[in-house]
């Protein structure tokens, strides 16, 4: 029975309040309205343009916050606006709880305007978890549960659906509970990998962004140090998960079957760390893995776990499961993997090539600044020419639904970090409102648009594929710096090689959001 004069809506603030959850994001409508009534002075309300920048902010700041983010959508409409950025957010394992308004339960039967058929159905596959309770009074329980399971490993989001009558509605207060998430694997399981990787002759491990989700980046650098392996990044990795700039890193692997192939063929063992075995892009034909080579798979997700293509997969959280091995396995006289030697960047010249203002980024680029990039087709560049050598301090999509780097840099600049965004100019545009809300809250972010006048990563994967011209991939005539300004944010342009380095300066130290809008050549090499 409910307690009198508690309300659905305090018992609900309770339970965020105890979470942490006090700032909340989202694109308010009718449906919400009820829920705002005497909105409490120790919450804070972050208002996005469009639903998918609001679930991208939000994913930002749980990024940065490592817990949990409450987004509040508009019914069917708002969410089918976000479902990109929610993919992203699920295929990304961020942790948000997303609130949907639903019309009154009392007018349901006649199918209101507004209201949302079926609206626990709508987001799946890709969410985790969602319910509309069925009785008011279950809501306060329902989000208790829901930020449960979104802070559960593997982490993502969640999906609540609360018609707007049941805000006014009594309720129980929730109790108080704590769920300890960490596991580790059965250590039978942990010594076979042991037993593996110390009689291997030439290890390799594979790092993907569970590393970094778990902050294990110590426990995984020790355990490579140790066995003397070569370190790839995981192909299309969302984290950076080991330093760029250590001898025995060797890349990022392509998301191509053939080439994760030859690429690891010169191991006998390989240890997958936090990513699936393996995340592809491009169909090629061929083994996953060559001939001899054994492969071990350590992460926290049991679907990753049932479908990857190869090897043995041991269920742990992978902190736990990196300190295990690391516990286990001992030191071995084996030599190291020749170091890699990364390409040299393309002198300055006119027109600007992308690499060049990487480099060049690399040497402006405050100390301690978080990079957010969404620009597909420079990405292997930015690893080469400014390489990520710290815990939690490069984020991108993993998913691969454009619009979320923009949104993710001003949820993690919200959050106190200060941020540096690299994204292409087809990027920024899915998300382009997202700068209203930095500029706004007159965050620490700098947005570096290499601008190449095209969807270069479609036109490049077009040309692996043979077909040497993809209409509707040019984007002429687009005025990134007006945009910006129109928003509120100081901006700038730059194309010659001469204006770039005091064009970087300018951004890297202004006040607030700035957006650089920086004219680089298009490329006419194939991806991958």
């Amino acid at each position: 029975m409910a307690t009198a004069g508690l309300s659905v809506r305090e018992a609900f603030f309770d339970v965020c309040r105890r979470a942490g959850m006090t700032t909340w994001f989202g694109n308010p409508g009718s449906t919400e309205l009820r829920m705002f009534r005497d909105w409490p002075g120790d919450f804070a309300y972050v208002l996005a343009l469009q639903e998918a920048s609001a679930v991208g902010i939000a994913a930002g700041h749980a990024i940065a916050t490592g817990r949990p983010s409450l987004v509040t959508l508009h019914s069917a409409g708002g969410v089918g606006h976000a479902l990109g950025a929610v993919f992203d957010a699920y295929r990304d394992r961020v942790p948000l709880v997303v609130v949907a308004g639903q019309q009154s339960r009392s007018m349901l039967a006649a199918r209101p305007f507004l209201s949302a058929d079926e609206p626990a159905t709508f987001p799946r596959p890709y969410v985790k978890w969602a319910r509309q309770p069925e009785l008011p009074a279950a809501v306060p329980a329902f989000l208790a549960e829901a930020i449960r399971v979104a802070a559960t490993p593997p982490c993502g989001p969640v999906f609540l659906s609360v018609p707007d009558d049941d805000w006014d509605a009594a309720a129980e207060p929730v109790p108080e509970r704590t769920v300890h998430t960490g596991f580790a694997a059965d250590p039978a399981a942990l010594r076979e990998v042991a037993s593996a990787l110390d009689a291997a002759t030439a290890p390799a491990i594979v790092a993907g962004p569970g590393v970094d989700e778990d902050r294990a980046w110590a426990e995984l650098t020790a355990l490579a140090e140790r066995l003397r392996a070569a370190v790839w990044g995981a192909p299309m990795t969302s984290r950076a998960a080991f330093p760029e700039d250590h001898p025995l890193f060797q890349g990022h692997l392509p998301p191509v079957r053939a080439g994760i192939a030859k690429l690891l063929a010169g191991n006998d063992v390989v240890l997958v760390v936090g990513a699936p075995v393996f995340t592809y892009h491009v169909d090629s034909a061929g083994p996953p893995l060559a001939e001899g080579t054994r492969l071990f798979h350590l992460d926290c997700d049991p679907a990753t776990a049932a479908w990857a293509v190869a090897g043995t997969s041991v269920l742990t959280t992978v902190r736990a499961g990196t300190a295990a091995l690391l516990a286990l396995v001992g030191e071995r006289d084996r030599p190291a993997p020749p170091p890699r030697v990364p390409p040299r960047p393309p002198p300055p010249g006119d027109p600007l090539d992308a690499a060049a203002v990487l480099a060049a980024l690399r040497t402006a680029i405050p100390p301690g600044a978080v990079v957010v990039e969404e620009a597909p087709s420079h990405r292997d560049a930015l690893h080469d020419h400014l390489p990520m050598t710290r815990p939690r301090g490069y984020t991108t999509t993993g998913g691969g639904a454009l619009g979320w780097g923009l949104p993710v840099a001003v949820g993690r600049a919200l959050a106190g970090e200060r941020v540096v965004c690299v994204v292409g100019d087809g990027s920024a545009l899915y998300c382009v409102q997202s700068l209203w809300t930095a500029a706004r809250h007159c965050v620490p972010l700098t947005v570096v648009v290499l601008d190449n006048a095209r969807y270069e990563s479609v036109a490049g994967l077009g040309r692996r594929l043979g077909i040497p011209a993809i209409p509707g991939t040019d984007l002429p005539g687009l005025d990134l710096t007006a945009l910006a300004t129109g928003f509120g944010v100081a901006s700038g342009r730059v194309s010659t090689a001469d204006g770039l380095a005091p064009a970087l300066e300018r951004a890297l130290s202004h006040a607030g959001p700035y957006l650089l809008d920086v004219h680089v050549r298009a490329t006419d090499t194939a991806i991958y």
